[in-house]
């Protein structure tokens, strides 16, 4: 795997590269040719927090982490971890028929101990009317709802929005075509 490791207030010594390697490194296993993946590493400084995100695209899914602690080293700890575990849990998944052929880049037949395994449901559905609105009106209708996000339908574009709070407290619009 190559890396592609970079620091936004703060430098990259080599100590740095070297532990973000061996760490994020121990997720080639779950790749068949981990030779041609690129994991891009970004290291943040945000108030007294270390902030490191983790993002690793394979051909057809996208792999992202991001933790943030006061300690560098436990930050990357954590979010190689959080990785492996976005693996693992949803193992059953990729190893599907219908996902199988999307999922190329991916070894689906390690191992999982029992109580990792986890059977996810959907438990509740909820159908919602889109009222064509703008940016603004749609984060003042997010935040009186009190939610990390709102879908709404765009009153320019007519197409169908996700709004969504960000981790530093901005905010992320998905657009659909």
């Amino acid at each position: 795997m190559k890396f592609n490791i970079r620091g936004q207030k703060l430098d990259v010594t080599d100590a740095i590269r070297n532990y973000i390697e061996e760490k994020v490194g121990r997720l080639e296993k779950y790749f068949e040719n981990p030779s041609e993946l690129t994991a891009n590493i970004v290291i943040k400084v945000r108030g007294r927090q270390q902030v490191v995100e983790v993002t690793i695209p394979a051909s057809n899914i996208i792999l992202r982490g991001e933790e943030a602690h006061q300690d560098l080293y436990a930050s990357i700890d954590l979010v190689s971890d959080k990785i492996e575990r976005q693996i693992r849990k949803n193992k059953t998944r990729m190893k599907s028929k219908n996902n199988r052929k999307n999922i190329d880049n991916f070894i689906a037949d390690f191992n999982v101990e029992a109580e990792e395994e986890e059977n996810t449901v959907i438990v509740k559905r909820k159908i919602i009317e889109t009222k064509p609105m703008n940016e603004e009106e749609a984060i003042l209708q997010m935040e009186l709802l009190g939610h990390e996000f709102f879908v709404y339908k765009d009153d320019d574009h007519k197409n169908v929005c996700v709004l969504y709070k960000r981790k530093d407290g901005d905010y992320g619009i998905i657009e659909t075509k």
